[in-house]
C-alpha cells in the first residue's frame, strides 16, 4: 500500500512540474494557448482577488475602467506600485489586454491602491527597463522569470 501511494505522489509532483514548467515557459514566450488560458482562468476567478485588492496593507489593487465598446464599467486587479508621479502596472501578458486597451483609449482610469482612490490619465505602455526601479527585487525577479517586458504607465489627475 505504501509503494502506491509513493508511486502517486511522485506521479502528481511530476504532472505538477511539467504543468508548472509549461506555464512559465509559456508565459515567457507569450504563447498565444498559454496566455489565453490564463486570461481566461484569471476572468473566471477574478472575483476572490477584487475581495481584498485595493486594500490598506493588499498587494494587489484595482483598476476602475470604461469599456471602449461597451461603455460598461469594469475592474481589473493588478499589482500597481507608486512612482514619482503616479503609477506602474507590469504587464504579464503583453499589451493586447482588454483592460489595458480600454485604459488607453479613453485616457483616463481610476486606480484603488492602498485603501485610497486615485484618478490617473495619460496612460502610456512602456518598456520595462524605464520603470524597473520603482518595482521591488522580488517583483523584477518576477518580471525576469515570466518575461515581463512592458509596464503601464500612469499619471495621478488629482
Amino acid at each position: 500500500m505504501g509503494a502506491v501511494v509513493g508511486k502517486a505522489i511522485r506521479g502528481l509532483s511530476f504532472v505538477l512540474m511539467s504543468v508548472g514548467l509549461v506555464f512559465v515557459v509559456g508565459m515567457r514566450r507569450k504563447s498565444p494557448p498559454v496566455l489565453n488560458a490564463v486570461r481566461r482562468l484569471s476572468r473566471a476567478t477574478k472575483r476572490f482577488p477584487l475581495k481584498k485588492a485595493g486594500t490598506s496593507g493588499s498587494d494587489a489593487s484595482v483598476v476602475r475602467h470604461i469599456g471602449r465598446k461597451t461603455g460598461k464599467s469594469y475592474e481589473t486587479p493588478v499589482r500597481a506600485v507608486r512612482t514619482a508621479d503616479g503609477f506602474a502596472v507590469a504587464l504579464p501578458y503583453g499589451p493586447n489586454t482588454d483592460w489595458l486597451k480600454n485604459v488607453i483609449s479613453s485616457g483616463r482610469a481610476t486606480i484603488v491602491y492602498q485603501g485610497e482612490v486615485y484618478a490617473v490619465d495619460q496612460p502610456q505602455v512602456v518598456p520595462l527597463a524605464d520603470e524597473s526601479s520603482s518595482f521591488t527585487r522580488g517583483n523584477r525577479l518576477a518580471h525576469r522569470v515570466f518575461g515581463i517586458t512592458d509596464v503601464l504607465k500612469v499619471r495621478r489627475a488629482d
